[in-house]
């Protein structure tokens, strides 16, 4: 089932449990799928309706790093309920060791050596990962290993 059908399904589902905070959170990811298709102007794939709730569930995590930082625990706990609900509708994520390993070989089939080569190594590391795993671990890790 296309990850636009499985949202349309859970939201009658959620309406008709009652729950409203999957309710909402369901909403708002279709709408934020359906704007997808109107920019694209045209059906989006799989993939990138995917990519759509990856980007929902990095603004959720950084929503509840500000609301943290701000002191506002009500908010943390409302935002934090959501990227439960949007988590649901990812991809299975990589642990850290795994992208590591991806990091090294990726290292290794570029031959960077430097932190110079930070580009050529993302641009051939994150189709291999994308939707899998965070940009921004990714990126860190890509620092890491070409510092050391």
């Amino acid at each position: 089932m296309a990850l636009k059908e499985q949202l349309t399904e859970d939201m009658k589902t959620a309406l008709k449990a009652g729950d409203k905070l999957r309710l909402s959170t369901v909403r708002m990811m279709l709408s934020e799928v359906k704007n997808a298709e109107i920019a694209k102007r045209g059906e989006l794939t799989d993939e990138e309706s995917a990519a759509v709730v990856a980007r929902e569930a990095r603004r959720r995590k950084e929503a509840i790093e500000e609301f943290g930082k701000g002191g506002r625990q009500d908010l943390v706990d409302k935002e934090t309920a959501e990227l439960a609900v949007i988590e649901e509708y990812l991809p299975e994520q990589m642990s850290e060791d795994e992208v590591r390993k991806i990091v090294a070989e990726t290292i290794a089939e570029v031959g960077a050596t430097s932190p110079a080569d930070l580009g050529k190594v993302m641009g051939k590391l994150m189709p291999k990962v994308k939707g899998k795993a965070d940009g921004k671990m990714v990126n860190q890790l890509v620092r890491e290993m070409l510092q050391s």
